[in-house]
C-alpha cells in the first residue's frame, strides 16, 4: 500500500536550495557592490577585507553550510555511518567559518570591547558556543562507537533540539546584525530607506527567514519511506489479528 497522504521532501529540499542561492546571492553582492558601508573612510584596506569577510563567512560559511549539514539526513542516500560522516564534517566546516568570522571582528583598531557591546554580538558569541558545544557533543555521541547504544538514543532528541535551536539562533543573530547594520547606514551615512542597498539588505533578512523555515520543516517533516513502513506494518497487524 503507497503512502500517498505522506507529504514528499523533494519540494522543500528544492525550494531549501533555491533560497540559500537567493542568499548567497545577496550577501555576496551586498559585499561586493556596497563595499564602502562596511569601512569607516579613516579604517585601511586590510580592514575592509575583514570587514567584508565577516558577513560572508557568518552567513554563506556558517548559516548555509550548517543548513546543508542538517538536510544530509533527508537526502543523502548510503548508510548511516556515512551520513554521520558527511553531517559531521559539513558542521565542522561551518563551525570553523563560524569561529573565523567572529575572529575578524576582533581585528578592528578600536579594540575588542568596542566590537562585542550590541546584542549581535552577544547572540553571536553564545550561537558559536552552544554550536561548538553540540558538535562535540555530536562526536561524543554518535561518531565515537566506544558510546553505549542506550546513551545515544537518550542523547538524539536533545541532539536534534539543540542543533535545530541553535540553527535558528544563528538566524536570528544575523537577522540582528543586518538590522543593526541598515540602521547604522541610515542613520549615520544617510543612505535611504528606499536605496539600492536597503532593498538588498531587507531582501537578505527575508531570505534567511524563508530558508530557516524551509531547512527546519524539512529536518522535522517524517519521512515517506518510514511512513510507508508503518502504514504497511499496521495493515499487516490488522490482518494477522483479524484472521
Amino acid at each position: 500500500m503507497a503512502a500517498t497522504g505522506s507529504p514528499s521532501l523533494f519540494p522543500l529540499l528544492f525550494f531549501a536550495r533555491i533560497s540559500g542561492l537567493i542568499v548567497a546571492a545577496l550577501v555576496i553582492s551586498w559585499a561586493l557592490l556596497f563595499k564602502s558601508s562596511f569601512l569607516p573612510q579613516s579604517s585601511s584596506h586590510e580592514d575592509l577585507i575583514y570587514a567584508v569577510l565577516h558577513p560572508l563567512l557568518m552567513v554563506i560559511g556558517f548559516i548555509l553550510i550548517s543548513g546543508e549539514a542538517i538536510l544530509v539526513h533527508r537526502w543523502l542516500p548510503g548508510s548511516k555511518s556515512l551520513k554521520k560522516s558527511v553531517h559531521l564534517c559539513l558542521q565542522g566546516l561551518a563551525l570553523g567559518c563560524g569561529i573565523f568570522g567572529i575572529w575578524t571582528r576582533f581585528q578592528g583598531k578600536d579594540g575588542i570591547v568596542a566590537n562585542f557591546f550590541s546584542l549581535h554580538s552577544w547572540m553571536g558569541l553564545i550561537c558559536i558556543s552552544l554550536f561548538g558545544a553540540q558538535w562535540l557533543m555530536g562526536f561524543l555521541s554518535f561518531w565515537n562507537r566506544g558510546e553505549v547504544r542506550m546513551v545515544r538514543v537518550k542523547v538524539l532528541p536533545w541532539h536534534i533540539f539543540l542543533g535545530l535551536y541553535t540553527y535558528g539562533l544563528a538566524v536570528a543573530t544575523a537577522e540582528t546584525g543586518l538590522l543593526e547594520k541598515l540602521t547604522f547606514l541610515q542613520t549615520n551615512r544617510n543612505v535611504s530607506k528606499r536605496s539600492p542597498e536597503s532593498m538588498v539588505v531587507n531582501c537578505l533578512g527575508l531570505g534567511l527567514a524563508l530558508l530557516s523555515g524551509m531547512i527546519i520543516l524539512a529536518a522535522v517533516s517524517p519521512k515517506r519511506q518510514s511512513l510507508q513502513s508503518k502504514i504497511m506494518f499496521k495493515d499487516s497487524t490488522t490482518k494477522y489479528l483479524s484472521s
